[in-house]
């Protein structure tokens, strides 16, 4: 199961896909720390806004460069 899950996030479809639900979210708890000011719902925004960016480059590196690439180990 985390294997197809893994498989789908490396795709296109997938970076798209994770980095709308990242700004979905980023969204909603910056709107829940504004209204309430708890400073945990501002870190949670902070991070999913990080998945947002992450998982945008990523999709914006694999229009650009074609198929993603492998690292070295």
């Amino acid at each position: 199961m985390l294997d197809k899950l893994d498989k789908f996030h490396q795709s296109k479809l997938g970076y798209a896909v994770f980095a709308l639900v990242g700004l979905a979210l980023a969204y909603l708890f910056i709107t829940w720390a504004i209204d309430g000011g708890s400073w945990f719902d501002y870190f949670l925004s902070l991070v999913f806004l990080v998945v947002f960016l992450q998982n945008s480059i990523k999709l914006i590196g694999v229009f650009l460069y074609g198929k993603r690439r492998t690292t070295r180990r």
